[in-house]
């Protein structure tokens, strides 16, 4: 099964993540340490959505994430274009709406809270995203962004770039269906802006009070940001 390049093409990225679904939650759980589960709660903390609230999960996969989320009280949609990872976590007890970040089935300004995890990197036109999140979010709403970032401590980078290029694939050799996916996924986490860099291009997207906080030493970071209330700044 090929792995998707680094050019992102839309319909090779949606193949991809089709042959990793049957086995999408355990691998990510093995390759993070269980530090995935923690990541969630961390975004759904940040998104603060409450009871009569909408929120929009973007890339959401099987959807795990969506139930994190909705464990606030807030009305949840998972949306991907990998209908195979939709269809993985159909058991999910959440709305699931096949979609591609470049052109959501949305009306504007529906959404109080939007949040993409670990997909953000995967889409074809960042600039493009992140506009189209804007559009979909009601002003004044917010965004939360976790994606894998760059660790602040230069000797914990060396051994992260070390397991992230040489351990990864070959842990994911063991536990996935698609193993090559995997490789992609490593260069595609090396290639992303780093942590002021990404706030940069979310701020020029539109959306104001742009600011992140690390986990995992900054393995991961969580970019928050707010729609502005009277159009964009």
């Amino acid at each position: 099964m090929p792995r998707a390049g680094l050019d992102k093409d839309p319909r090779d990225v949606a193949a991809m993540f089709d042959g990793v679904a049957r086995r999408y939650d355990l691998t990510n759980t093995v390759l993070s340490f269980g530090q995935d589960r923690w990541w969630r709660r961390c975004t759904r903390v940040d998104v603060a959505a409450g009871p009569g609230e909408r929120v929009l999960d973007l890339a959401a996969g099987t959807a795990v994430s969506t139930v994190e989320l909705a464990r606030a009280g807030a009305w949840c949609v998972a949306a991907d274009f990998s209908l195979g990872m939709l269809r993985a976590g159909r058991h999910r007890k959440v709305p699931l709406v096949g979609a591609d970040a470049l052109a959501l089935p949305f009306a504007d300004g529906v959404f109080d809270a939007v949040t993409i995890s670990f997909g953000l990197r995967n889409v074809a036109d960042l600039d493009a995203a992140l506009a189209e999140l804007a559009r979909v979010t009601r002003p004044g709403g917010r965004l939360v962004i976790c994606e894998f970032s760059t660790p602040i401590w230069r000797p914990f980078r060396t051994v992260y770039l070390e397991y992230l290029m040489r351990a990864l694939p070959e842990v994911a050799r063991r536990v996935s269906s698609n193993p090559e996916a995997y490789v992609y996924l490593a260069e595609s986490i090396r290639a992303w802006p780093d942590q002021p860099a990404l706030a940069q291009r979310v701020a020029a997207a539109g959306w104001v009070d742009v600011d992140w906080r690390n986990l995992t030493g900054g393995i991961v970071a969580l970019h928050r940001a707010v729609k502005p209330a009277h159009g964009y700044s």
